[in-house]
Order: structure tokens, then sequence, then C-alpha cells
């Protein structure tokens, strides 16, 4: 069984999409974690992870061949989608010589139309992953920031989720709203394992005094709710914005710097620890 984590917080921006690609990188790219086969589920709209991923041209194409996305594993059965394949649904994106992989499940503005029109689609996504599970050592989930049928069909699918927070002003505001959303979602599904791994402050920039309050605020709440912080913190880089472009990792990104991939390494290997990904 495939270890799966959600990337989830009820506010936006705050790095969502750059954890969950950055993760799927270093489970695949690094000897710690030799030969494991990872697939990155985008359920985002905004779809900036599968661009991140593929890259803007790969991606594009995609799009403009009008090939099957994650909205068309939603819609499998909506009688005004004919002719849906999900056979290559699945995009591969890198195969290592030591087997290690990387695939994508990617998103497109269209999933939107699924949040509009939810219906009975919430198990769809779950029914699709128990089929190719077996096909992969971790499965990374990059959510949207709201609570709604994609939110609750990536509970469904998941171990874990991961908080990423970015320490500023109002940086605690989705936490009680996470928190309700997903003990909502046990007292619904009784069966649910789901845990929250941890709260991972990202984008830090040491800008005292305002992030120390911010990170205090944080803490503080977590504590009330029971939610751990993750030790490892992951700071501010524009590489990161450069590996978007260059549709890299932190550690492959041109010029990036030793300490910001180091930095990001330290914290996939406590996270590795607390979800035992080994």
């Amino acid at each position: 069984m495939a270890i799966k984590l959600s990337m989830i917080n009820m506010k936006g921006g705050v790095g969502k999409s750059t954890l969950a690609v950055n993760l799927a990188w270093h489970f695949a790219g690094y000897d710690t974690w030799k030969g494991k086969r990872i697939l990155l589920i985008d359920l985002d709209p905004q779809f900036n992870a599968s661009q991140y991923l593929l890259g803007v041209e790969k991606y594009s194409k995609i799009i403009e061949n009008k090939e099957e996305t994650v909205f068309h594993i939603f819609e499998q059965h909506n009688p005004s989608f004919k002719e849906i394949n999900l056979d290559n649904v699945i995009k591969s994106v890198v195969h290592y010589t030591d087997k290690s992989t990387i695939d994508i499940l990617p998103a497109q503005l269209e999933l939107a139309y699924t949040l509009k029109n939810p219906g009975d689609k919430v198990h769809n996504l779950k029914k699709f992953l128990d089929k190719v599970e077996q096909n992969y050592d971790i499965v990374i989930i990059d959510c949207s920031p709201t609570d709604s049928i994609l939110t609750e069909a990536a509970y469904l699918c998941s171990d874990y989720v991961i908080v990423p927070v970015r320490p500023e002003y109002l940086s605690s505001i989705g936490l009680p709203l996470l928190y309700q959303s997903i003990q909502e979602h046990k007292r619904k599904y009784p069966d649910s394992n789901i845990e929250i791994a941890g709260i991972v402050f990202n984008a830090t920039d040491d800008y005292s005094p305002e992030e120390d309050k911010s990170k205090i605020n944080v803490s503080e709440v977590a504590e009330t709710l029971a939610i751990q912080v993750f030790e490892n913190e992951i700071s501010f880089s524009r590489s990161y914005a450069k590996g978007a472009r260059e549709n890299k990792p932190i550690f492959r990104t041109s010029y990036a710097r030793w300490e910001k991939s180091n930095e990001f390494l330290r914290f996939t290997k406590e996270l590795a620890g607390k979800v035992g990904i080994k």
C-alpha cells in the first residue's frame, strides 16, 4: 500500500504546490529513498503543480490535445462527457535508472466545473486510486484552498495531511477550519484513519518581530488543536520560482544556494520519519 499525503490549507498562497512538487522530486531523486515510485495528483483547478512538474510546453500539449486529466475522473459518469478513456490519464514525468519514478495525474481549469456541479462524484478519485495504488510507494496530493468536493475526495484518498503555513498576519486563519473539516470527515466516515502529520512553516524570511509573532500564534493554535509543528522550516528563496520555470526541484535549479536545497532535504527527512517512509 502506498503512503498517501495531502498538502492542504484552507488559506491560499502558502506554497502547497511548490511543497508537493519538491517532495515528489526529493523522494524520487535522492538515494535515501532509492527506488521509490511517486504519483503526484493535482487537485487544484489552477493546475500550478501540473505546470511546475511537467513544464509549460508539455502541459499545454496535454490540454491542446484534449487528453484526459483528473477532471475526467470526476466526470467519467457524466452523460455530457462521452468517450472518456482513463487508461492514459496518468502522465510519466521521469524514470530513473534505479527504478525511481515520478508520475502525475494533472489538473485543468475545467476542474472548477466539478466544484459547481458536485453531484455524486466524491468517491470517483478514490475508486480510481484503488486500481493503480499498487504501482506506487508514495502518493502526494496537491489540494485547492477550499473546503469542497475536491477536499473531501482528497481526505478519502489520504493517510496524512501536511499543512503548509506562511508566518504572516492571519497565518493561522485556516487551521481551525481545516481541523473542523477533518473531524467532520471522520464522523461521516468512521473507518477513516486520516491524520494531520503536522504544520510546516513555509517561505519564512526571518523578518522579526512580525514573523516571530505569527509563528507563536500558529503554534498556540496548533497546541490547542493537538497538531504538531515540524521542527524544520522552509525559508523563502527565489530559486523555487526559478525552479518552477525550469521545471526542476530546488536541488537541481540553476544557481540555487546549497543551504536552501539542504534545508528542504532536512524537512523531507523529518516528514519521512513521521509518516513511515523508508
